[in-house]
């Protein structure tokens, strides 16, 4: 039996959330999940009181996706199926990755718009735009590690398919 692409799936969107939150909310302080809308201005304390608890519910779905993607894998190894290799793995955390990406920037970016790549800069549309094309990269490269990850997967196995 195939390793499970689910649990690689749901931890790439998961990590993919925590670089995102942790690297452009925490770290660079670029955005945060509410920065863009005017009723929670990061330039006053209430604001930046309702963007850090926003920003923490964010972490908490995150949060929930890697422990979905731990239950998924335990769940897949004890129906039998075989441990990926770090091909098959990767390929799909990185695509993962890149997923979340492409949802949360056409959903908050610019459906929503409750924030932008830099609001520390006043939003400007390129950096959104790159931010797309980059995680279309990721879901890119990510899937074609993924299919040299199949093609090195055993032939045969338990169920007599790859």
């Amino acid at each position: 039996m195939q390793p499970s692409r689910l649990a690689a799936l749901l931890y790439g969107l998961g990590l993919g959330g925590f670089v995102d939150g942790i690297v452009l909310h925490q770290i660079f302080q670029w955005h945060h999940l509410l920065s863009h809308t005017s009723d929670h201005p990061v330039d006053t304390v209430p604001g930046l009181e309702a963007n850090t608890l926003a920003d923490g519910f964010f972490h908490l779905v995150m949060w929930l996706l890697v422990v979905a993607a731990s239950v998924t894998t335990i769940a897949a190894w004890r129906r039998g199926a075989i441990a990926p290799n770090w091909s098959f793995h990767f390929g799909l955390v990185l695509a993962g990755w890149g997923i979340f990406n492409v949802i949360e920037g056409l959903i908050n970016h610019h459906l929503l718009q409750l924030h932008h790549v830099r609001d520390d800069l006043g939003g400007p549309p390129a950096w959104d735009i790159g931010f797309l094309v980059v995680s279309v990269l990721l879901i890119a490269a990510g899937w074609r590690l993924h299919q040299r990850g199949v093609r090195a997967l055993p032939q045969g196995g338990p169920s007599g398919t790859p």
